[in-house]
């Protein structure tokens, strides 16, 4: 079966950066709804239309198609007594940003009862390429065309 707009696409991909080094790759497949429905990068939709199980592409992608350019005003510095709990590099929370709204920030630094907080992206800024090979291609259900994702198995469900 070929991919074509309203198909569940189903693929194993790794991504790396312009080093070459593996930033992430799936254990298990992952599935989208093809056809603009934004479940995945669009150029990376546009390299997998009309490709067949088994079909393999490889898409390199500059920032603003990817995870977008670093942003510097979604790095704080915040004082460590801002925070409910002890805080330490690694550890993730949500906090409203006047522009943005809420935001999902990373902890990069905990320092002189500092800590350096960051909205972006961790892969923000990179040029990534990404390699996909098609594990399962179906056509979507009227359900999954009208909510514009897939349902099933480690899916959404209403």
């Amino acid at each position: 079966m070929m991919i074509k707009k309203n198909s569940v696409v189903s693929l194993h991909y790794e991504m790396y950066d312009a080093d070459n080094r593996l930033l992430d790759k799936t254990e298990e497949p992952i599935t989208y709804l093809h056809g603009g429905y934004d479940g995945i990068f669009p150029l990376v939709e546009e390299a997998l239309h009309e490709k067949h199980i088994g079909d393999e592409v490889e898409v390199t992608m500059e920032p603003d198609d990817a995870f977008g350019e670093e942003d510097p005003e979604l790095v704080r510095i915040e004082d460590l007594a801002a925070f409910p709990v002890e805080v330490e590099p690694g550890m993730m929370f949500e906090a409203d940003h006047p522009e943005y709204g809420v935001v999902v920030y990373r902890v990069t630094d905990v320092a002189d009862g500092k800590a350096v907080v960051d909205g972006n992206h961790p892969l923000a800024g990179l040029r990534i390429r990404f390699k996909a090979k098609v594990a399962d291609v179906r056509d979507a259900t009227a359900e999954e065309i009208a909510h514009g994702h897939v349902h099933g198995e480690h899916c959404h469900h209403h």
